[in-house]
């Protein structure tokens, strides 16, 4: 056998150990990440395997299915955590010029950060809807699969460190206040204003299992859906579509689009590439 034979016959082994796996794991645990994009998931995979020294893909999953601790470690491994404050200012930028009018004639609003890794972007919502005089008739729910996400989002704590960065997005943003107002420095950490946490709901939820579970004039979930392969980022655009008020607002990634392609002439994009849709039709 050829050289680029026996790669590829590896490869075609991997996949199936692979998609072996997930199934396990979706059958044992209730995660779902079988539609997830295969590439990221394998690379997700080897990193584990190699920070626990499991040589294969049935020695992790002989570990993790009888491992609870061990999975919840793998879930770690396997949820996307890049984020920040304000994060591509220039969505927030376009939030602020387009939807906020909409959103202010409005009695109350209800607003879903989907998939808030450790809740960032949530209290960047908060303090916006605070800076335009909406944040008292909100109610923003913050969700995420991880419910170590979910814990750590509700602390309302961050690194110091990140603040520096965090700053500078929020100038871009259009924020024009003195952004430590907003939370309190101790010990390295800082810690948001009750003000702010008190008007978020987190809670765990997962994008692949569960359901629609209120009707929201904005949904946010920004670099998410690049992780999924098309028929989940269809299955996900379903369930957004099922939970968007008429006339309401979707917050999608930079690198993201609507998906699939049918939903296109739902919404109408506003902002250049800002990536921030409105329901239409």
């Amino acid at each position: 056998m050829s050289k680029k034979g026996m790669t590829s016959t590896r490869s075609d082994i991997q996949d199936i150990e692979t998609t072996l796996l997930l199934q396990g794991i979706q059958q044992t645990y209730g995660y779902d990440f079988r539609e997830y994009a295969r590439a990221s998931v394998i690379r997700r995979l080897r990193k584990f395997m190699r920070d626990h020294d499991l040589p294969t893909v049935s020695a992790l999953q002989n570990r993790v299915l009888h491992d609870s601790a061990a999975m919840s470690k793998l879930v770690d491994t396997l949820s996307v955590n890049v984020t920040s404050m304000f994060r591509d200012a220039e969505f927030y930028q376009a939030l602020r010029k387009h939807a906020i009018p909409r959103l202010q004639t409005y009695p109350y609003l209800r607003l879903w950060v989907a998939g808030c890794s450790t809740g960032e972007e949530a209290y960047s919502l908060a303090i916006l809807l605070h800076e335009e005089g909406l944040l008292e008739k909100s109610r923003i729910y913050a969700t995420d699969f991880s419910d170590k996400n979910v814990q750590r989002a509700k602390s309302g704590i961050v690194a110091l460190k990140s603040m520096k960065t965090n700053t500078q997005n929020y100038i871009r943003a259009g924020g024009h206040r003195d952004f430590s107002e907003y939370y309190s420095a101790k010990y390295g950490q800082v810690i948001f204003k009750k003000f702010l946490s008190e008007k978020i709901s987190f809670a765990q939820h997962n994008l692949v299992t569960d359901q629609s579970f209120n009707e929201f004039h904005v949904i946010l979930c920004r670099n998410v859906m690049i992780y999924f392969n098309k028929k989940l980022q269809e299955h996900v655009m379903h369930l957004f579509n099922d939970s968007i008020a008429p006339l309401g607002f979707l917050g999608l990634g930079v690198k993201e689009a609507i998906f699939p392609t049918s939903f296109r002439k739902l919404y109408s994009e506003h902002g250049d590439g800002t990536r921030l849709f409105q329901l239409v039709n």
